[in-house]
């Protein structure tokens, strides 16, 4: 079977995407990766890829549910990632502002963030402050 030139085109870009996303989402779990670390060494209770709404699909990176603190890890900040483009944005505009009238405390953090330990700073205090 040989393909027309119209097709070729269409698999390699549609191989190129599926590069690109796989690409990111490494990025994003490692960085996810590592701040999971940085809470375990803490001797922090947190559950992953939490659900926090009733009826949306919407989940937080990390989340103690007890204390109602979230965590949300923004990858691609320097690539043009969901999160920096507009319907992304738009989207977790809305989840945020959702989580906060329904009692939560959410921290965003970029990868500069998780590897200089900033970001874990920010939770302990933000844990300490709740207790």
């Amino acid at each position: 079977m040989r393909l027309t030139s119209r097709e070729y085109q269409a698999l390699v870009q549609q191989k190129a995407s599926i590069k690109r996303k796989l690409s990111r989402s490494r990025k994003e779990s490692v960085l996810e990766k590592m701040f999971e670390q940085q809470l375990k060494a803490s001797d922090l209770s947190f559950e992953r890829e939490f659900k926090f709404h009733p009826t949306r699909k919407w989940k937080f990176d990390f989340a103690m549910p007890e204390k109602k603190i979230a965590v949300e890890i923004e990858g691609g900040v320097w690539t043009n990632g969901r999160h920096t483009r507009a319907k992304g944005f738009i989207a977790d505009c809305e989840k945020y502002n959702t989580a906060t009238l329904m009692g939560w405390q959410v921290y965003r953090f970029t990868g500069q963030e998780v590897r200089s330990l900033s970001a874990l700073n920010w939770v302990l205090e933000a844990v300490n402050a709740r207790d």
